[in-house]
């Protein structure tokens, strides 16, 4: 049976707003302005012009510093954005996540590159959120972005250099270590003589409600991975709640809330065996509501099929721009360096197996794709029938479809995809997805994908953001027992002499002596999508980066970038919109593990979402570490 594994990250954190309120605030505003002003900028008088950096509240007339935006008492937003529709254009609403004073904040411990060791002591000082001055010219001319790209997507995915210095961190001696450095032992390396099929993880990615569930369980349960009798069961219970057609799904939609809402909330993990390849199967939800777990299991992919609904009206709700998951989902698979592309266009039978929908479907959808750096040549193209069993692992029997199409099936095209190349000589590193806790036997287990680096049973590895170390006692690989497991596997690691607390979805497993940084304050490099409201300094966004999820303020927007050049076209920037490409400084409100794009592409690609779209998707360019003395 296939295991579900829950990807979603909890974000329901909350605090009193009246712990940022400072008893020494001076109150006296000054003469001349209207308890009951009803203006959002209230007129400036002879005195206010001392507060320069400060705009009151005109609910509760609270001076705010200038970077807020929104009050620190009442929450009313600075410039409020009211949710309207207009001919389809809607505007959205910038959410209120407000962080708390640094003075408040959780005493975890500072884990930085400068200073780290096996033993990291938690520090007592917190940076500042944001600084209260205008944004100021960036003094150091390495941040002129030099690279040549093709487009857009090409200057995300492919360049994050900033030209900063490597960062160097310290092992448990206390001593610089460089990651060139690294030699890897023996053991770590791929035996090309061993005789073993080539591990790809592919995600299963589309609109909702387009087939995606389905087509795996269909997939599985042909290739023997779902007994006859399992698929029985299947098909009993859901005829009994009325979903008979849910069978199928019902074999990676386990919990009881996706089987009643009949939609996949969380990421099923399954795995099948081809002739070239052992497959593990990342079946994402489709819904828009659940983007965010989409982003945090499809980040493991190495290639991806994209599941589209032929039904008419179907394929054209998901590439409609105003909400179509199809559009973003091929946005974000792309962000994630994936270059290779099934398209799979499910539901034939209910357009009776047509050349001209498939064509129709396929030159719409081939513009965007091409629009996202897709290359023609790494884009296959494969008309199906989940539900009918046509051209799935075999060719179609249905005299309609093999009239006029001459290509190979699905199975045939996934043995056709190329596995990226493993880092194996590389420090180890895999950033933690889930994790399992058995407190009855005092084990607890991290999983995730191994993205550089091996492991094997008595390693020590270290966890962060904790710091911690602990040793591997076993490892599982795709839910069986193995002695070594190398990048590219997705493994379920098994921790002793570790608090079991210490290890959260959103860590990172690495090596003791090649710590990740761990830090709050980022320059990115971003490309703004589709938005219908301007990122401004200020701006309050969701931050994603591997499985974890912070909240994020626009702290400073550096400049803007030629999206063809790289070169700096603008410095300091009032606000960003639609397709352009910059440089931003962002503060968030908790610590995450990250590391620059040129060092590790799986610790450095971000995506930035706001009111259930993605509105930016990007690279780290810049771990900034805050002086502490």
């Amino acid at each position: 049976m296939p295991r579900k594994v829950s990807y979603g990250v909890d974000f329901d954190e909350e605090y009193d707003a009246y712990d940022d309120y400072r008893d020494d605030y001076d109150y006296n505003h000054g003469n001349g302005i209207d308890e009951h002003e009803t203006a959002w900028e209230p007129p400036v008088t002879k005195e206010e012009i001392v507060y320069q950096n400060v705009w009151r509240c005109p609910i509760c007339t609270y001076d705010n510093d200038e970077y807020m935006s929104s009050c620190d008492i009442c929450g009313v937003l600075r410039n409020p954005l009211i949710k309207s529709s207009n001919n389809g254009q809607s505007s959205t609403v910038v959410p209120n996540l407000e962080k708390p004073s640094t003075s408040d904040a959780p005493s975890n411990k500072k884990i930085e590159n400068a200073n780290l060791k096996s033993n990291p002591k938690s520090s007592n000082k917190s940076p500042p959120l944001i600084s209260k001055d205008k944004p100021q010219q960036m003094e150091n001319n390495n941040m002129t972005q030099t690279h040549k790209i093709s487009n857009e997507f090409n200057n995300i995915t492919m360049s994050g250099e900033s030209g900063t210095s490597k960062i160097a961190n310290k092992g448990k001696m206390g001593k610089t270590v460089s990651r060139s450095q690294y030699k890897p032992e023996k053991w770590m390396l791929l035996d090309e003589g061993e005789d073993r099929l080539s591990q790809l993880n592919l995600a299963i990615v589309g609109h909702v409600d387009s087939g995606k569930s389905t087509l795996s369980g269909r997939l599985l349960h042909l290739l023997g991975q779902i007994s006859q009798k399992q698929m029985h069961k299947f098909e009993k219970e859901a005829k009994l709640q009325g979903k008979g057609s849910f069978a199928y799904a019902w074999a990676l939609d386990e919990s009881v809330e996706e089987r009643e809402r009949g939609i996949t909330m969380t990421v099923g993990v399954a795995f099948f065996n081809s002739k070239k390849h052992h497959v593990v199967v990342l079946d994402s939800p489709g819904h828009k509501d659940f983007v965010p777990n989409m982003i945090s299991g499809a980040t493991q992919a190495d290639a991806a099929i994209l599941v589209i609904d032929a039904s008419l009206g179907a394929f054209e709700a998901g590439i409609d721009s105003a909400g179509g998951q199809t559009r973003e989902h091929a946005q974000l698979i792309r962000s994630f360096g994936v270059d290779q592309i099934i398209v799979s266009v499910n539901k034939m039978d209910a357009v009776h197996y047509s050349k001209e929908r498939f064509d129709h479907i396929k030159l719409q959808l081939g513009v965007f794709l091409r629009s996202c750096n897709f290359k023609d040549s790494n884009v296959t193209w494969v008309p199906l029938s989940a539900m009918e069993n046509q051209n799935l692992v075999a060719p179609p029997s249905d005299a309609r479809l093999l009239s006029w199409y001459k290509g190979g099936s699905l199975l045939e095209a996934i043995d056709a995809l190329q596995p990226p190349a493993r880092e194996y000589s590389k420090p180890l590193l895999m950033p933690i997805c889930d994790v399992i806790k058995l407190p009855s036997q005092g084990q607890v287990s991290a999983c995730g994908k191994l993205e550089s680096g091996a492991l094997r049973n008595g390693t020590k590895v270290m966890i962060l953001p904790s710091g911690d170390i602990g040793t591997v006692r076993s490892l599982e690989r795709d839910s069986q027992a193995c002695s070594i497991a190398r990048a590219g596997d997705n493994v379920a690691v098994t921790l002793q002499n570790i608090d079991a607390n210490v290890v959260i979805s959103g860590g990172v497993l690495c090596h003791p002596d090649f710590p990740v940084s761990v830090t709050n304050h980022l320059e990115l490099k971003i490309l703004v999508l589709d938005v219908q409201t301007p990122v401004l300094i200020g701006s309050q966004l969701e931050f994603h980066i591997h499985h974890a999820k912070e909240v994020a303020r626009v702290a400073k927007i550096v400049s803007l970038l030629d999206a063809k050049t790289g070169k700096v076209t603008k410095k300091s920037p009032r606000c960003l919109v639609s397709k352009q490409t910059a440089i931003v400084e962002v503060m968030l409100q908790g610590e995450v593990c990250v590391d620059e794009f040129s060092s590790s592409r799986a610790l450095g690609r971000v995506f930035l979402r706001s009111s259930g779209t993605t509105v930016a998707v990007g690279v780290v360019t810049r771990v900034i570490v805050d002086d502490q003395s």
